[in-house]
Formats: structure tokens, C-alpha cells, sequence
């Protein structure tokens, strides 16, 4: 994350995410696949396997490929080139990515328990989730009960963070606020569903 300055001279913050440029490496049709959309490819590589070379073709080795859903396929040809142009200063963006891993993690990292009591006997309760069901009825653990577990590496949608600079020349894009992932991880920027 960064900041910036914005017309009115308050600082704001924001996260510089490289946003292409990206290919578009194979187009879906309704009559031919079942459905609409685009495949794109991001990041070039230093080598590719062979069947990944003959999808390409006269493309430079990608990295990633991703499909996107689109009903409006008639505007893209293999090969069309996406970059930051296709944002605006001010408009709205989803960005999808796989958030920070924090491995096993307890009650209170996990679910934000507050932990049991430090006195009254209590030695060794402090970080314990505490009752996790009655005895006889219902006799079971209900599903969903918030427990430890593996937290962390999952798919996260952060809404509605606004477009502040784009910079279609190097392929940057700021937008307010944080996203989810680690460092040079991989994001999908898309239109906000939910204005």
C-alpha cells in the first residue's frame, strides 16, 4: 500500500496494483461452448509447455489464464491487447484475490473469541473456546460450530473500493483502500456488482 494526494490535498490511501496488459487468448460462444466468454492471459513466461504453446499461437508465453464470463463476445478478437484503459478516475471496482494463509489458528485469532476468565481458578482456560454443545440433547456438536481450524487461503471479494489513479502508460491502477493477498499476489479487478 502506498498514498497519495487527491485534488483537495487529503491524503488517501491506496493499494498499486500492475493491472495488465492482458491478451485475450480464446473466445466462447453459445453455439460452440454452451456459453459466453472470454479467456485472458496475464504475465509472460519465460517458457511454456507445448500444449500450452499451440493454444497460444502467435501470443507471447502467458502465465495465467482466467475465463471470464461476458455476454457481449463480439467485441473482442484473439489476440486484443486489455490494459488500464479500460478504467475511469472515480468508478467503482470489485477486486477478487486469495487472502494472506495464517495456518491452524485458534478460537480467538479465527472467530475473535474473548477467552475465558484469567482468575477464579482458571489456569490454563485463558485461550479456550469453552462449551461447544449440551450432554445428552442433542448429544452432538451442531454443524458450523466456530471452532480452530485452518484460517486464512480463501477466495475474498473486497467491494465497492474506488478508482483513484490510472496510469494506462506503465499499467497501473490505485485504487482506495486495501485488497486482499500477500504481495505480488494475483488479483481479478472487476465492475462493481453491488453500487
Amino acid at each position: 500500500m502506498s498514498r497519495i494526494f487527491d485534488e483537495r490535498g487529503e491524503v488517501v490511501p491506496v493499494t498499486v496494483i500492475e493491472a495488465g496488459p492482458c491478451y485475450v487468448t480464446q473466445i466462447k460462444t453459445v453455439k460452440r461452448d454452451g456459453y459466453n466468454a472470454i479467456q485472458i492471459g496475464f504475465g509472460e513466461a519465460k517458457r511454456v509447455n507445448k500444449p500450452t504453446r499451440g493454444h497460444l499461437r502467435e501470443l507471447p508465453p502467458l502465465r495465467h489464464l482466467h475465463e471470464v464470463r461476458t455476454d457481449d463476445v463480439d467485441r473482442y478478437q484473439v489476440g486484443q491487447k486489455l490494459d488500464t484503459s479500460v478504467f475511469k478516475v472515480g468508478e467503482q471496482v470489485d477486486v477478487i484475490g486469495t487472502s494472506k494463509g495464517r495456518g491452524f489458528a485458534g478460537v480467538m485469532k479465527r472467530h475473535g473469541f474473548s477467552g475465558g476468565p484469567a482468575t477464579h481458578g482458571q489456569s490454563d482456560r485463558l485461550r479456550a473456546p469453552g462449551s461447544i454443545g449440551s450432554g445428552s440433547t442433542p448429544g452432538w456438536v451442531r454443524k458450523g460450530k466456530r471452532m480452530p481450524g485452518h484460517m486464512g487461503s480463501a477466495r475474498v471479494t473486497v467491494q465497492n473500493l474506488r478508482v483513484v489513479l490510472v496510469d494506462p502508460d506503465r499499467n497501473l491502477l490505485a485504487v482506495r483502500g486495501g485488497v486482499p493477498g500477500a504481495p505480488r499476489s494475483l488479483l481479478l479487478i472487476q465492475k462493481a456488482r453491488k453500487q
